[in-house]
């Protein structure tokens, strides 16, 4: 190859296809180092996309628990500097004598003196000390007999007494052990042919599992007025949580979704995960209060006031701190449970609303974060010649739905408590068999898991639906007809 010092004697048109050509060459040089350059950068993102894969787990992702095996993961937790146990002023509670026992055993005395063995006056002794044993006694069912009575009037009529209504079978089973076994099935989470056997081993009733599935039918029969009634009230709340998690009918994946508030709980199931089921169900169809929910794209299609769990988002601010090496992800974390811990503070001392300063410094603070995490994270431009959009980081996604949505209040956990009990029920029994039964597992739950909301009892809830008196929740208040609860309530 010839070089510059070789060229003198070549002619002036060879000089310059030479140097042309060394141009050439040096374009296709530059040209191949931005590609190679290009590649690399690509390849770059690609490994660090793939390792944040297989660094996410459901501390800091919306990942289950399941997901983790046994990776040891980091808590979101952070110590309070408060020693374990009861807390300074924090009331106590233990076991207290009752005034009037059931049942009084006196230990008797002997009839002589040991020492000089004269005779004891027994009857002058006095309560020396009194202990108590809180037991419950052995359970059986109790038969009552209704009788229909004739008589024949002088006048030569015949009168014949009936039976009450409800009183139809020779021989039936009450309401009271329908709504206990319909709380062991649809409250307690047990499979029949367990509560037939509980049944039996507590109250001697030899119970089939075909006839508590009748009760259960029948107990969705009951209450859908109740939980109609439940589903409006939920649509009239200014704040409503909402969630949803796979179900198992049929050995097929169903959905099952809940609406709660603080006061209600709503449950049903539908083959859609998305917005074709809420529009089925109707509970938000045209709902326009704030809607707490964990990002889930068809809930965006609700034209209401969306906010955020910050549970889900802290997840993702922890994995943002442990992958980017960026300091706003962290500060953000602590800014935001700052302001939590200042709000439950407010609440324990019976404030309604925290001061305004202290408001304002907590949103300046706030979106400082963001403006420093966007300058980091700035939005990426889409490449000349690709189709769509172009795939922002994950960084970027997350700060422009804190910047969009300002989530109040803090977590969504009204709603994955509601979604927990219903998957306890899948790991135990497996499956639903039906649709229709999974139908009204969410029906009879909605009931109970309200009223216990209101301060009453599932089991008395049920008692009073069996009775023909289900109840109606209106606000934070109950409405009971026909039926009275016991004096505990």
């Amino acid at each position: 190859m010839l070089t510059l010092s070789d060229t003198s004697t070549l002619s002036h048109e060879e000089k310059d296809a030479l140097l042309q050509e060394k141009d050439a060459l040096l374009e296709h040089k530059d040209a191949l180092i931005g590609q190679l350059v290009t590649r690399v950068q690509e390849l770059l993102a690609r490994v660090q996309e793939l390792e944040s894969r297989l660094s996410k787990n459901s501390r800091n992702s919306s990942k289950p628990p399941s997901s983790d095996g046994l990776k040891k993961t980091q808590s979101l937790r952070r110590k309070s500097g408060k020693r374990p146990g009861g807390q300074v002023g924090h009331a106590g509670k233990t076991l207290r004598q009752a005034a009037v026992a059931d049942h009084v055993v006196e230990q008797e005395l002997p009839e002589h003196c040991d020492a000089c063995h004269a005779a004891l006056p027994v009857a002058q002794a006095q309560v020396q000390e009194r202990r108590q044993v809180l037991d419950i006694p052995v359970a059986r069912h109790e038969v009552t007999e209704y009788r229909t009575l004739s008589l024949v009037c002088q006048c030569g009529k015949l009168h014949e007494s009936r039976f009450p209504e409800k009183v139809t079978e020779h021989v039936q089973y009450g309401p009271n052990i329908r709504a206990v076994a319909v709380h062991f099935t649809q409250g307690q989470l047990l499979p029949y042919a367990r509560t037939s056997e509980l049944m039996a081993d507590l109250y001697q009733l030899d119970i089939s599992p075909g006839t508590l599935h009748g009760w259960t039918r029948e107990a969705d029969a009951l209450l859908s007025p109740s939980v109609q009634a439940i589903a409006q009230q939920v649509s009239q709340s200014p704040v409503v949580h909402v969630d949803e998690s796979g179900l198992r009918v049929q050995a097929k994946l169903q959905w099952l979704h809940t609406s709660v508030t603080p006061t209600h709980t709503w449950y049903g199931v539908h083959p859609k995960r998305g917005i074709e089921a809420v529009n089925a169900f109707g509970v938000l169809k045209d709902y326009a209060g704030v809607l707490v929910h964990d990002c889930w794209a068809p809930y965006w299609l609700i034209q209401c006031v969306h906010a955020l769990c910050n549970a889900h988002l802290l997840r993702e601010l922890t994995f943002l701190a442990q992958s980017s090496g960026q300091a706003w992800p962290q500060r953000m974390m602590d800014m935001l449970l700052a302001a939590h811990r200042g709000c439950e503070r407010a609440r324990t001392q019976g404030i309604t609303a925290v001061p305004s300063r202290q408001v304002l410094r907590w949103i300046g603070r706030y979106r400082a974060l963001l403006d420093e995490g966007q300058a980091l994270n700035p939005q990426r431009v889409k490449e000349q010649g690709k189709r769509g959009r172009a795939k922002q980081s994950d960084a970027f996604n997350l700060l422009r739905r804190l910047r969009d949505h300002e989530s109040v209040p803090f977590t969504n956990n009204l709603a994955e408590r509601a979604i927990r009990m219903p998957k306890v029920k899948q790991k135990i029994s497996g499956c639903f068999r039906t649709f229709s039964g999974a139908q009204s597992f969410c029906t009879i739950r909605s009931y109970p898991d309200t009223a216990r909301k209101h301060g009453v009892g599932r089991l008395d809830a049920l008692r009073a639906a069996f009775n023909d008196a289900p109840m109606e929740f209106v606000g934070s208040g109950r409405i009971v007809t026909g039926f009275r609860l016991s004096a505990s309530l």
